[in-house]
């Protein structure tokens, strides 16, 4: 880079260099203030949901004679990974997930294939299927929620006003989807009682098809006239419970109306399905989703406004409150942020004034903003906006890159004593260390590599750290060599480094060079000493607490409960209603919102919703003091086991990262139910015995009651009676027959006929409902079939065509799962040797998920590796001084194993990118040192001399800029997602601090043979032999 110096260039054009370091900031600014703003970067949830119903079929038969066949067909699609499925007694849901290391792009083209496949497959499915329908829609996330509580309003009267807030809420501009929630559906109810219509003689479909026809849509004409076509409307259709009372039944020359023989209203669907309530009271709502690349602030603010407009034209009674709040989350990150992030700027600023004199401290001070301004600039430009993973690079980038700046005045200071002019002295960087600058850089920011790349979920949530760190790093570099120059030249006098040619000289740097000159002459020593120090640490490595992703910092309690399967949803909501009570006595509640009979909205990234279910239930609790949410957790899990023994209640806190659900997981799977569930039960028991797991239990498992009707074929086909006609007639009286559709308005209304309650609900008068027959008569069921009770799997699950059954739990508090699971996971060897062919046992939950962000970041170390080689290559021109450097790399793993061990700060995910982007740091450092080894030797000196006088000259700035870099971090460690990470790389980065200063200078001098140092003096002189290098 001599044929050409920016430093220079810039020095001569100081109008253009002072414009341009006024348009960086303006546009900066804005930049930053245009970024958008979420919880969470963006983030593909893989997965399809698939639903289909079979009325009439068990569980099994679902499973055998539907869920097999769709499975069998989508395993065939592009893309494919897992599939799970669970059926049920008449329907089932399948899941359908993608590789982790598909492509966002990918992913609809897979789904289309999907749709396809299975579309082909439907006429091929037993009659009377229904379905199948898609939800690729899965993963949308809805930030926020809005209550609707209304007093004395109907379901009806409540919908169309949710309808209109909709409609208004969906004009802002970040808006992109407004669902609603919790509002029943109407229908209109036909009762009759079975046994007064067996005495009038009339058969419950005469009825049903004088209302069909009456209600039928036909076209009744158009007459053409010269100038007109004029539609021809005939109104015959009913619109109202009267309307439906009166339509008229011819029975044999009888004139009936069907509200003379029935009961017609206008209700509910009933039994109910789905509520949503607030501090018990049931309530309606509104969920708001944003749009990609929206800003969550500004959305937030717009809801706000909007609905207080709302507000307004609402009648008295109806109030509207903000249960979910994605706004005021994100707001307290950002502003939590930028607490951090001043914090970390001021201690390392305040460690460059210290360090390096007031000037040069401000030098590196104006610096920094210009990086930032760059770094925000091109964020925009690209598309990446401020979320949690953004958010903590930044403050990452924070500590690096302040270090091209520093190295640049460090540099400027030393040519300034040497008595070079300002200009000179401003330039020179550019000629000795730009290049070795560039390539640390390019060094460090290939070290987060593998998270910007990895073909995974994780990779996919966490790949912003790549990104932004790259590009400040390299705004810093550029900023380093062009504007901090300038800024230099302002700023910096003569007087400014006028002690610092003496202070290598000073006390400190005497015994720092007899330190180094000790370890020079007792390289093998200090190699071997080393050595032993990194392999005791990777021996002490499995002693570190392993985990997938750390905890969420967000308020949110979450109980989720589930009954056995079969439960009604009257069973659920009064289960709800006993644990809503339990939490609402507790003074650090403030609100608690309860879905029955399924989850609610996915109101943040990491929640995976539950999909309806009648015997489940889940309560989002909201504490007064977001500080109590910990303790409240532990507290609710005890209350819960203590006041309902019998039901199954789960309290934790929301996740980071992908969902795992229970953290420790083992799947047993195998063909045959019953033998899964006699595996599963052994796998049970061995969990249960390790004193660190709480609340083992399975997935499912729980039988449910049935009534099956063995019937006599004779008698039934002597009657003209077919299994399918008996089956229709039963379904009818019991669970209601759909006789036609109302329109009402944009509505359409189901016209449901069916028994009375009296006859319907009580298992015991099934023997009693009567069959009509072909001939007109009424046969009572007994008459025609044997009832026998009996019990069958409500629930049997699948994973790629095996019946699976999950044996989970939690862990107890301080305690990492994976260390759990890794734990219990050899003493289930026994009972796989004796498993029967087919049937095995996996380890799942954090253990798994944690498996699969590895793999895909192991996957690009190969790539990593190859640019490291590739950077050392260019920049040193030598294969065993790019191989020394690369030596260094892994030390750091000495000092993170230290420090995660004295602090029990967990290893996982976040915490291993931060090793893996460690080595890149110290090879940083490693580089620069061993190019300025060559120089000096280049230039003349011998090659003792240089290694350790490179080093003393070095050993402040590799000093400073790792201590920017920790003190950086330290606003981290107070961050439940980013601690680990800033432990790990904290700790790595003070002991590979170390070890450039002492082991690296060892270590080149053993790799290319100089001879020892004499004893006398400070450093000594080289002895006679020690004057060539051999490489």
């Amino acid at each position: 880079m001599s044929s050409f110096n920016l430093s220079a260039w810039a020095l001569r054009h100081r109008a253009l260099v002072a414009f341009l370091m006024a348009a960086i900031m303006t546009v900066g600014v804005a930049s930053y203030f245009n970024l958008g703003r979420s919880e969470d970067p963006t983030f593909t949830i893989k997965t399809m949901i698939i639903t289909v119903q079979l009325p009439g079929a068990s569980a099994r038969e679902m499973e055998t004679q539907v869920v097999d066949e769709i499975e069998r067909v989508v395993q065939q699609a592009p893309n494919f990974d897992y599939v799970t499925s669970k059926a049920e007694p008449g329907e089932a849901t399948l899941f359908v997930t993608l590789r982790d290391d598909t492509s966002p792009e990918a992913v609809p083209e897979s789904w289309y294939q999907i749709r396809k496949r299975v579309g082909d497959l439907a006429p091929r499915l037993p009659q009377g299927t229904i379905g199948p329908f898609y939800n690729d829609d899965f993963g949308d996330t809805f930030g926020s929620v809005l209550a609707f509580r209304a007093d004395g309003f109907s379901d009806a009267e409540m919908r169309d006003i949710l309808l209109a807030t909709r409609q208004r809420l969906l004009r802002l501009p970040d808006v992109a989807k407004v669902e609603l929630s919790g509002v029943q559906d109407e229908q209109f109810v036909i009762e009759f009682s079975h046994n007064r219509l067996v005495s009038l003689g009339i058969a419950p479909q005469q009825m049903f098809d004088s209302l069909r026809r009456q209600n039928d849509l036909v076209q009744a004409g158009t007459i053409e006239t010269d100038t007109d076509r004029i539609r021809v409307d005939l109104n015959s259709s009913v619109a109202s419970a009267k309307a439906i009372a009166d339509v008229p039944i011819d029975i044999g020359g009888r004139q009936f109306r069907i509200g003379d023989i029935a009961e017609v209203r206008r209700d509910f669907i009933d039994p109910r399905r789905f509520s949503v309530h607030l501090n018990s009271e049931r309530v309606t709502s509104l969920a708001v989703s944003m749009k990609a690349g929206g800003d969550i602030l500004r959305l937030g603010r717009d809801l706000d406004a909007e609905i207080a407009a709302v507000r307004e034209t609402l009648p008295v009674g109806i109030d509207i409150i903000k249960v979910a709040d994605q706004s005021r989350v994100v707001a307290e990150s950002i502003n939590e942020f930028l607490i951090k992030f001043v914090i970390a700027l001021g201690v390392v600023l305040v460690v460059s004034f210290i360090a390096i004199g007031w000037r040069a401290g401000l030098v590196v001070t104006l610096s920094t903003p210009l990086v930032l301004a760059i770094t925000f600039t091109v964020m925009d430009l690209t598309g990446i906006g401020l979320h949690r993973i953004s958010l903590g690079a930044l403050i990452i980038s924070l500590g690096l890159l302040v270090d091209d700046a520093i190295i640049a005045i460090e540099m400027m200071l030393v040519k300034l004593e040497e008595g070079l002019d300002r200009t000179a002295a401003a330039a020179f960087a550019w000629t000795s260390t730009a290049f070795p600058m560039l390539t640390g850089t390019l060094i460090t920011a290939a070290g987060f590599l593998p998270v910007g790349f990895a073909k995974s979920g994780v990779g996919e949530y966490t790949g912003a750290i790549f990104w932004v760190v790259a590009i400040a790093l390299l705004a810093s570099w550029v900023v380093a060599v062009f504007f901090t120059p300038f800024i230099g030249f302002k700023l910096l006098t003569k007087s400014s480094a006028g002690h610092e040619h003496e202070s290598y000289y000073s006390p400190i740097y005497v015994r720092l060079r007899r330190l180094i000159t000790w370890c020079v002459n007792r390289r093998k020593l200090t190699l071997v000493a080393t050595g032993a120090v990194f392999v005791i640490s990777l021996l002490l490595f499995p002693l570190v607490p392993q985990q997938f992703f750390p905890a969420s910092s967000r308020q949110e309690v979450l109980v989720d409960m589930e009954l056995a399967a079969g439960a009604s949803y009257a069973a659920t909501r009064a289960r709800a209603a006993q644990i809503e009570q339990l939490i609402m006595d507790d003074e650090r509640t403030d609100y608690v919102l309860t879905y029955v009979g399924g989850g609610g909205p996915r109101f943040t990234l990491s929640l995976n919703p539950e999909l309806p279910n009648l015997a489940y239930a889940n309560f989002i609790v909201h504490p007064k003091d977001p500080r109590d949410s910990a303790a409240m957790t532990t507290d609710f899990q005890a209350k819960l086991a203590e006041a309902l023994p019998d039901v199954r209640a789960r309290v934790s806190r929301l996740e980071n990262g992908p969902s795992v659900g229970y953290p420790v997981q083992f799947r047993v799977m195998g063909a045959d139910p019953a033998q899964v569930k006699r595996i599963a039960a052994e796998v049970r028991d061995v969990t249960r015995l390790d004193e660190r797991v709480r609340d083992t239990n399975f997935e499912w498992g729980d039988m449910a009651m049935a009534a099956r009707l063995d019937i006599d074929q004779d008698r039934a086909r002597a009657l003209g009676l077919t299994p399918a006609e008996i089956a229709s007639s039963l379904q009818t009286l019991v669970d209601g027959y759909r006789v036609t559709q109302v329109r009402d308005g944009t509505e359409t209304i189901d016209v449901i006929a069916r028994a009375v309650s009296e006859e319907r609900t009580a298992a015991e008068s099934l023997k009693d409902l009567t069959i009509r027959t072909a001939n007109g008569q009424s046969v009572p069921l007994a008459q025609l079939a044997k009832i026998v009770p009996v019990v069958e799997d409500g629930l049997i699950r699948r994973r790629n065509r095996d019946v699976t059954l999950n044996v989970r739990a939690d862990v107890i508090a301080g305690v990492q799962a994976p260390d759990v699971s890794n734990a219990i996971n050899p003493k289930l060897d026994a009972i796989r040797e004796g498993l029967p062919s087919g049937y095995r046992i996996e380890m799942a939950g954090a253990v798994e998920e944690s498996a699969k962000g590895g793999a895909s970041i192991a996957a690009l170390l190969p790539a990593m590796l190859g640019l490291w080689l590739l950077f050392l290559m260019v920049q040193l021109q030598s294969m065993s001084r790019s191989i020394l450097v690369l030596l260094t790399a892994p030390l750091g793993l000495i000092g993170v194993t230290l420090t995660l061990l004295i602090t029990q700060t967990p290893f996982g995910f976040v915490a291993q990118l931060g090793v893996i982007a460690l080595a890149g740091m110290i090879m940083r450092n490693s580089v620069i040192l061993v190019d300025q080894i060559d120089q000096d030797i280049a230039s003349g000196s011998e090659p003792l001399t240089a290694v350790i006088e490179a080093t003393i000259r070095r050993a402040r700035p590799v000093v400073l800029t790792a201590l920017a870099a920790i003190l950086a971090l330290v606003p981290l460690t107070q961050s439940a997602f980013w601690a680990p990470m800033a432990v790990a790389i904290m700790g790595g980065l003070a002991f590979a601090t170390v070890l450039t200063l002492f082991f690296l200078p060892a270590l080149y001098a053993a790799w290319f043979r100089v001879g020892p140092a004499t004893t006398s003096g400070d450093y000594g002189s080289p002895s006679p032999d020690a004057g060539s290098v051999t490489v």
